[in-house]
């Protein structure tokens, strides 16, 4: 064959692959308002700079009359590609072909790209569209599943390792996206769930849809599954081309440093906290008042919302801040918000961004619900973490600081670099009402007029503990500073820990309370 024939057959031959499932099974999915798997791709990547691999691999089944189908790539587009000009790993499952399921050739395809991104220190992204795995091929499906699984162990804490969930993911396959960095789902597309509505109607009678059992919505405010939310999959991509400029390609470098700007709100810091300590405020507004062009990328917004987690930049550089937030439960911690922070400040610590926190919570969340969810072993989540983390790690007291609550965000005795305070700062054991209703139990009820004396005791209380100066005076607090010095202070801070190094004991590691 001349090399113009064979040219011309070597294209005929990828056009083939490039079909897919067929036009029918692309007019499907196109009527679901979802993209194909390599149209997704491309809307990921920079325009031209997507290189395919492996689009001739054929699947291995031959029972049950897989011997006689032709499935185009087995059901997955594997590939290299640039984001914004920087290299990453990517794949597509193909739910047009086989409904994506995932026999052995495909799971081979994915832990290539898997074991090049590893390889080549660069992101990878997985795009889920699959319906699980492949009866037909049976155990090899299986293996499959578990071989991706390792890798995804094996990269964590070296690249980061993206999720999108764009069609259903079921059964096992909902594990590699939970082993991942990041998570993202569309509305009425993502669906994940370990058993699906036939199996929880079978077994336990009950009737519910898949929408309602795993849609993006439950998993992005309820499970907690899910970090990022969108209304289509063009908004999910951009999501994700913007969380990749906030991050660095592997654990070995920093992230990528942008040219520094000053803030733009219009916001002045120090009227946004109200007098009244019992008022609430939105803590992004400070969050915003200090970052570079008063941008922050927040992450699981929808879910646990009494903590606020994301991306900001300070002087160019990525900065994690991790905040309480007092418009929702006045911004207690409590069992999944524990769990959100510490795994936020576990993700920066192993990709070398620096922790900002900034507190104003009156402690744990009490309730029997609570205690017996095993807030306990949630809360010591966040306080293993913070101790933990060997970044960069700095403190901003904006108000209440009570409890264990002041221990676990981040305080100077978890190592914290440099804890700072504002003058608004109450650091305490616990509330003032509460407090004087313990220590003055005596004298309260003893009084001619218990609530006047309640009163007045309640005041002493504030007194004494309702400013910084005591805990300052011990010297864990490094400076009590104004509100409107607060960026200032947080650079230099910055600045001056940029190469912090702390010797940790030998060890394999360490043993969370998961």
């Amino acid at each position: 064959m001349s090399l113009k024939r064979s040219i011309l057959d070597l294209r005929k031959r990828k056009d083939e692959v490039r079909l897919g499932g067929g036009d029918k099974a692309i007019e499907k999915q196109v009527a679901q308002g979802k993209m194909t798997a390599r149209q997704r791709i491309l809307a990921i990547v920079d325009e031209g700079s997507f290189h395919e691999y492996d689009m001739f691999v054929e699947h291995v089944g031959t029972d049950f009359n897989m011997s006689n189908k032709v499935l185009a790539g087995d059901g997955v587009v594997i590939g290299t590609g640039m984001i914004y000009g920087s290299p990453i790993c990517i794949y597509a499952q193909d739910f047009t072909v086989e409904g994506g399921s995932l026999g052995l050739m495909h799971a081979r395809k994915i832990t290539k790209i898997m074991d090049h991104a590893l390889k080549m220190r660069v992101p990878l992204i997985g795009i889920n569209d699959s319906g699980g795995a492949r009866i037909q091929e049976g155990v090899n499906s299986l293996a499959g599943y578990g071989e991706i699984f390792f890798r995804n162990t094996l990269s964590s804490g070296v690249i980061p390792q993206i999720s999108v969930i764009l069609g259903p993911c079921a059964g096992g396959a909902v594990y590699s996206p939970a082993l991942t960095d990041f998570v993202f789902v569309v509305e009425n597309i993502s669906k994940m769930f370990i058993t699906g509505p036939a199996v929880i109607k079978s077994v336990l009678g009950e009737d519910i849809s898949m929408e309602a059992l795993g849609g993006a919505r439950v998993h992005a405010e309820t499970t907690g599954n899910a970090h990022f939310f969108a209304l289509s999959e063009k908004e999910c991509f951009e999501q994700i081309k913007t969380l990749i400029t906030y991050i660095p390609w592997n654990n070995t470098v920093r992230a990528k440093a942008f040219p520094p700007k000053e803030p733009k709100t219009k916001l002045k810091i120090e009227n946004i906290v109200p007098a009244d300590a019992r008022m609430p405020y939105d803590i992004r507004d400070i969050i915003k008042s200090i970052t570079d062009g008063s941008e922050f990328f927040e992450i699981m917004e929808l879910f646990a919302a009494n903590i606020v987690i994301g991306f900001g930049r300070m002087n160019g550089e990525t900065v994690g801040f991790v905040a309480n937030q007092p418009l929702v439960l006045a911004g207690v911690l409590d069992c999944d918000s524990s769990d959100k922070a510490a795994r936020f400040i576990r993700y920066c610590n192993a990709f070398n961004i620096p922790i900002i926190t900034l507190e104003d919570m009156p402690g744990y969340l009490p309730g029997v619900d609570q205690e017996h969810a095993g807030v306990i072993r949630h809360g010591a989540k966040i306080l293993y973490s913070y101790s933990e983390a060997t970044v960069p790690k700095i403190t901003v007291i904006i108000r209440k600081a009570y409890g264990g609550g002041y221990i676990a965000m981040n305080s100077r005795h978890l190592r914290a670099d440099f804890v700072f305070a504002w003058p608004t700062a109450e650091i305490a054991v616990m509330g003032p009402e509460g407090a004087a209703n313990i220590v003055f139990r005596k004298e309260i009820a003893e009084a001619a007029d218990p609530e006047a004396m309640r009163q007045q005791k309640i005041q002493e209380y504030k007194d004494k503990f309702a400013n910084p100066y005591v805990a300052a005076s011990k010297g864990y607090i490094d400076e009590v500073i104004e509100p409107q010095e607060t960026r200032k202070i947080l650079l230099h801070a910055l600045q001056i820990s940029m190469h912090k190094d702390v010797p940790a004991p030998a060890k394999k590691h360490g043993l969370p309370p998961f």
